[in-house]
């Protein structure tokens, strides 16, 4: 049978085994992996790129990770210009965010080229959160590295494989930077045989329909993408809007947003300098905050690809914390994506209350415990983005224990397998129920976790943000409340910390992790009486706070 090239049937047919192809590389790489991070939490993501390395289609993962993948590609092509340097069988990896990697060294991005003989047809890319790369500190993160090189081994788009066979050397050298060599090269290995798995899928697909019609539908579906785009554009509130807003740690962030029929323009070139420290991103990093957020506004329930993102325009300056310089430390990047992140949702919030609800949480709330296996006598390090609540809306509450915007379609780890696979205990998993977050419609809950510490000498590490602004509320509902650990050990005095790098555990000691409350919308006394009293019944609140805050008597 002849497929006709512009069939738009056909074309459809081919976007949607792109998206079952992207679906499957999700699915090899979950069940073949060895890190709870990956095969529990999920915190990965995948895509099919076209030969240019536009994104053609994203499957499951993370939102923060759909734009990484793409640009991630692009270097790879840049860097591998001459005849014979990408070849069919051949892979290549990038984790550094000076070189691709867009994220932080603990994700390493995987990229297959896909051949019909030997025309390059796309590209199968996996993303994922790697335990440990090396460094200064165990798990690879610390808020004490000033400059990447602390933070772990640089693979600056390198390849792996070549016509199939791995690249020895190179494998040893990844190995034995991990202090996890194991599972750092099970997870790799799944990685591999997850964009294999795709390249055999986008093979069989071209060859069924003819690379010039597989390429004519990428290309087609890409244009429906940005058409989709500009049609939602042009339905939001025109005009310039602009915001400031003091951080935890007395940094006053900038943004200004300019939106036209055909142009979303984010402006953050008046921001601060980079930091010494790892609380930085890379303009790449910036630009998929950017593209979470428009895409939430336009059309956030269809399929994204590269035409989705093309009326974005980012301004930044180079050598601020949006725009980090080499070789300055982006450990704790994903803090800063939220942070652009959030500013953009606040500085657009009260001029769409249809589509952005109060502030949320706003933090990955990255939990890293770390030490000896009382068990197996093996380094364990887990890592663990946590639950927190969402802002209200106009339609309503807003959600509770729900992973931050940054983080979402993962899942926490469970009690059983983070007791079995690592040095510690589960002790609770409650709803965080501290004042925070009342309004007409109040804001979701975050939790409160204990992990107890089970191995002799061992070490937490935390960066949480939102700790001394917590989120925020819109018309007239209060804000939320902080995220934050308390320490508790089973010697000394307690503190409460929301930054803090490899301070000491041992067995017996308690890290009580509270994550926030979102924002309210509107004025607590106009909150349904009714919910009031359920909310005092299900001691979410007490009969006195019900009273006080929102004239309820119970």
């Amino acid at each position: 049978m002849t497929y006709k090239t512009n069939d738009p049937i056909t074309h459809e047919i081919i976007q949607n085994s792109l998206q079952a192809a992207a679906d499957e590389m999700f699915a090899a790489m979950r069940k073949t992996a060895m890190s709870s991070i990956i095969y529990e939490v999920l915190d990965m993501g995948t895509g099919i790129m076209d030969p240019s390395g536009e994104l053609a289609s994203s499957g499951a993962g993370i939102p923060a990770f759909i734009g990484v993948l793409d640009k991630s590609t692009r270097v790879i092509i840049e860097k591998f210009e001459q005849p014979g340097d990408i070849e069919p069988g051949d892979v290549f990896a990038t984790n550094d965010p000076y070189y691709g990697g867009v994220t932080h060294l603990n994700d390493i991005v995987v990229l297959m080229p896909v051949f019909v003989g030997e025309e390059l047809i796309a590209w199968c890319g996996n993303i994922a959160h790697h335990s440990d790369v090396g460094g200064m500190a165990p798990g690879s993160m610390t808020g004490e590295a000033t400059v990447i090189f602390q933070e772990g081994l640089r693979l600056p788009a390198v390849k792996i494989i070549s016509r199939g066979e791995p690249i020895a050397p190179v494998m040893e050298i990844i190995k034995v930077n991990s202090r996890m060599p194991e599972v750092l090269e099970g997870d790799l290995w799944a990685a591999i045989a997850s964009v294999r798995i795709g390249n055999r899928r986008l093979v069989a697909l071209a060859e069924k329909y003819g690379t010039a019609t597989f390429l004519a539908a990428i290309e087609s579906f890409m244009e429906y993408g940005e058409k989709v785009s500009l049609r939602e554009l042009s339905k939001l509130p025109q005009g310039e809007f602009e915001l400031s807003e003091e951080q935890d740690n007395g940094a006053i962030y900038n943004v200004k947003i300019a939106i036209s029929e055909d142009r979303f323009t984010v402006d953050l070139r008046d921001n601060p300098e980079q930091m010494k420290g790892p609380l930085n991103t890379s303009r790449d990093g910036v630009m998929v905050a950017a593209q979470m957020l428009f895409k939430s506004l336009t059309s956030p329930y269809s399929p994204a690809n590269g035409g989705s993102f093309r009326p974005i325009e980012l301004l930044t300056s180079e050598g601020t914390v949006f725009h980090a310089q080499e070789p300055t430390a982006l450990g704790y990047y994903y803090e800063l994506e939220l942070r652009v992140y959030d500013l953009m949702w606040r500085c657009l919030a009260a001029h769409m209350p249809e589509r952005l609800a109060a502030g949320h949480f706003a933090s990955v709330c990255g939990t890293f415990i770390g030490g000896i296996h009382p068990d197996t006598g093996r380094q364990y390090t887990i890592i663990e983005p946590q639950l927190g609540g969402w802002g209200a809306s106009l339609s309503g509450d807003g959600n509770t224990a729900m992973f931050c915007g940054f983080h979402g379609e993962t899942y926490n780890c469970p009690a059983e397998v983070n007791e079995a696979r690592n040095g510690l205990y589960v002790d609770q998993m409650a709803l965080n129920t501290q004042p925070g977050g009342e309004g007409k419609h109040h804001g979701g809950r975050g939790i409160i976790l204990d992990y107890r510490v089970r191995s002799k000498e061992g070490f937490v590490t935390v960066a949480y943000t939102r700790s001394k602004f917590p989120a925020w509320g819109l018309y007239g509902g209060r804000d939320g409340s902080p995220n934050y650990i308390e320490f508790i050990p089973k010697r000394g005095e307690r503190k409460e910390l929301a930054e803090v790098s490899g301070l000491p555990t041992t067995t017996d000691d308690v890290i009580r992790v509270f994550t926030g409350i979102g924002g309210g919308l509107g004025d607590p006394r106009e909150r349904d009486e009714q919910l009031v009293r359920n909310d005092v019944k299900n001691g979410l609140i007490t009969a006195e706070r019900a009273r006080e805050v929102f004239g309820v008597e119970c």
